[in-house]
């Protein structure tokens, strides 16, 4: 035989009351909440967030500022230009850039992306060095001037894996 469920009061709502105390952890826990929040507003930055805005959606650009694009090359012994950024060798144009200062500060890590490159293109012709290159086109009131400058950021030579080869 199966015991029948207690038959709930009439007069119980089911709403618990928060104790005094309990009141004061939630009210004091939602004004610390409140002052990161205020505080990150007006004083953080990017590695603040969730409490610092992400300037990437919080900020606009200058309309007059120019543009920069940024791609990392390959060049054959023929002087011929590779393509490795894009996704090309496993790293993407954001994670690429995101690493730009410490590639500028160690440029022997672009050696990677050569060994990278030649381990899934095993016919292709091997590479004696990897560029770094900004492109900065040229914007008048957010438009574009067709000005565009290049610039070698880093140009670093590469080991091919030939005896007397760089």
């Amino acid at each position: 035989m199966v015991p029948a469920p207690p038959v709930p009061d009439a007069g119980d709502t089911g709403v618990r009351t928060l104790s005094p105390a309990g009141r004061r952890v939630r009210l004091a826990a939602t004004g610390v909440v409140l002052a990161l929040l205020l505080g990150g507003t007006l004083w953080g930055n990017d590695p603040e967030f969730p409490f610092g805005p992400f300037r990437m959606y919080s900020t606009r650009a200058d309309p007059d500022r120019p543009v920069v694009s940024t791609r990392v090359v390959g060049v054959t012994a023929d002087g011929d230009e590779v393509r490795l950024s894009g996704g090309e060798v496993g790293l993407r144009r954001a994670e690429f850039e995101g690493q730009l200062p410490r590639l500028v500060e160690q440029p022997e890590l672009l050696g990677l992306l050569a060994d990278a490159y030649a381990a899934g293109r095993p016919g292709a012709e091997p590479l004696v060095a990897v560029r770094v290159v900004q492109e900065r086109h040229a914007l008048d009131g957010g438009r574009r001037t067709g000005e565009v400058t290049e610039r070698v950021v880093v140009d670093q030579p590469v080991a091919t894996g030939r005896e007397g080869t760089p």
